[in-house]
């Protein structure tokens, strides 16, 4: 087929951190046109492409077109349409990232794509003109750099962005280690569970159940995609599925196949695709 795909990750600034995970800069080229499978994160992804608007449906829908775009928190995977070649930035901002950055809370994105300009005014297509008119992936990355810290320092003077503190403790608990119980989390904040899933629903979007679901089913997927793929027995035990089958039960629901299927059919290293690569300009 003779396709090539180029990488580049970077973390941002140090004061961005706490919103922004990381940037990926990504060019693909020489692909048969196709369909790629954008799955679930616990993380909010902003795309900001350099050539042509980004194609993408969810299931039982008609495909729509974006420029640069945000998308929040979901349980179901979105299809991307692509003839071959890609070009631009991706982004993966933290739920506090979505408050500060973007200046809503996730559940206002949700399982949907929301154009960037919507979100950020006039900061989108000034992101999209300085970008792409840089050659060298340490340009681009300083642009955001420079955009992203102007615009936490004017919305954080505007209005408090924080989100409470017991839900980031929530959304932490829950995310990082092995889908803890609902209860146990509720008690470690000093909320009550009924209490935990309605605030947690209104700030994020999801329920708890599924966000710590989509945080295990993460950890899988960048098993699965890491240099030396492990075997499916070892990754489910890994990521503490209950066995092989529990795992692909939850990747026919997050990714549309089981994970021998997926890794069978993805033809290349995508937008939402973020494994560390090395760096290069």
């Amino acid at each position: 087929m003779g396709g090539k795909s180029t990488y580049v990750e970077v973390q941002p600034s140090p004061p961005l951190r706490r919103f922004v995970t990381s940037y990926v800069g990504y060019r693909i080229s020489g692909y048969d046109a196709g369909i790629h499978v954008g799955v679930p994160s616990p993380t909010i992804t902003v795309i900001i492409p350099f050539d042509d608007p980004i194609e993408l449906a969810w299931r039982g829908e008609l495909p729509s077109r974006f420029g640069s775009l945000a998308s929040g928190l979901g349980t179901e995977p979105i299809s991307i349409f692509h003839d071959g070649c890609q070009h631009g930035v991706q982004l993966t901002l933290t739920p506090v990232g979505a408050r500060v950055l973007l200046g809503v809370p996730a559940s206002e994105i949700g399982n949907i794509v929301v154009s960037l300009t919507d979100l950020l005014g006039t900061a989108a297509p000034e992101l999209e003109q300085r970008m792409a008119s840089e050659e060298a992936w340490t340009a681009r990355f300083a642009v955001l750099n420079e955009v992203l810290t102007r615009l936490v320092r004017t919305k954080t003077i505007q209005r408090k962005l924080e989100p409470d503190r017991h839900l980031t403790s929530a959304w932490q608990l829950l995310t990082e280690s092995d889908c803890p119980r609902i209860q146990a989390v509720a008690d470690e904040i000093g909320w009550s569970r009924r209490h935990l899933i309605t605030k947690f629903r209104a700030e994020f979007g999801i329920a708890p159940k599924d966000a710590a679901r989509v945080a295990r089913f993460d950890r899988s997927y960048r098993l699965l995609r890491s240099a030396l793929p492990q075997s499916m027995a070892d990754i489910s035990v890994r990521c503490g599925y209950y066995d092989q089958a529990h795992m692909a039960r939850e990747w026919r629901e997050f990714a549309g196949a089981a994970p021998t299927v997926w890794r069978a059919n993805e033809e290349f290293a995508f937008v939402q695709d973020t494994s560390p690569v090395p760096t290069e300009q």
